[in-house]
């Protein structure tokens, strides 16, 4: 099978355990089929349960037999494409973000802009960025904590790139790394002064939600 361990005549083949990544393959065509309309939201959860479910090839294989170009995990692209990326009609687009004294969050669906300005003056805020989709290839946020906090939240299959300082603050670099082959590329800049810019990258709400269905058969719990 592509993008999966040849094990084309080996007996019990089909039995061989799937990854991570092979129900993540299968779990992206079911989306994108949803997206063409082959599929309705009841059947799209229905078969991601079956997905996330799944142990072995044999189990991945039927899921998506009905569809183009999808007779087996194989054939599903990457986790992410660049398609996946392009901004969503009707959904919010913000260019700011201000917590003065008070707080401000910018989570789910929503379009960011090429750049983002964010600012917390005794206050905090939250940019999460799982859901979110980029109008552009790069796109930078500039963030100042001023006695406040701004955290943001990246998924941890696109780029980030920290440039911010800390001055008798914290300017968190750690989530610093590449992305996926296509991924946008987040540049985050700015400072903190007696206050803090957190930046992580976190699994998404999808992703997170097969771990835990892995973790649970691996501690016994089907």
């Amino acid at each position: 099978m592509t993008n999966l361990p040849e094990h084309s005549g080996t007996p019990g083949a089909a039995e061989m355990r799937a990854g991570d990544a092979d129900r993540e393959r299968v779990a992206q065509v079911l989306r994108d089929a949803a997206g063409e309309g082959r599929l309705t939201l009841a059947e799209l959860d229905e078969r991601l349960d079956a997905v996330y479910a799944a142990k072995t090839y044999a189990e991945l294989e039927p899921i998506t037999r009905d569809l183009p170009a999808a007779g087996s995990p194989a054939a599903a692209p990457a986790p992410q494409s660049a398609a996946d990326w392009r901004p969503v009609e009707g959904a919010p687009s913000w260019s700011t973000g201000i917590g003065i004294m008070s707080g401000f969050t910018r989570t789910g669906v929503w379009n960011v802009p090429r750049s983002f300005f964010s600012f917390a003056f005794w206050g905090g805020g939250k940019i999460d960025l799982r859901d979110a989709r980029f109008a552009e290839k790069e796109v930078v946020i500039w963030a100042f904590a001023l006695m406040g906090g701004v955290e943001i939240v990246a998924p941890e299959d696109i780029s980030v790139h920290v440039k911010g300082l800390g001055i008798m603050g914290g300017f968190d670099h750690g989530a610093s790394a590449a992305g996926v082959p296509g991924s946008p590329t987040v540049v985050v800049k700015g400072f903190a002064f007696w206050g803090g810019v957190d930046v992580k990258r976190r699994a998404r709400r999808h992703e997170k939600k097969l771990r835990k269905e892995l973790k649970k058969r691996g501690d016994g719990g089907c």
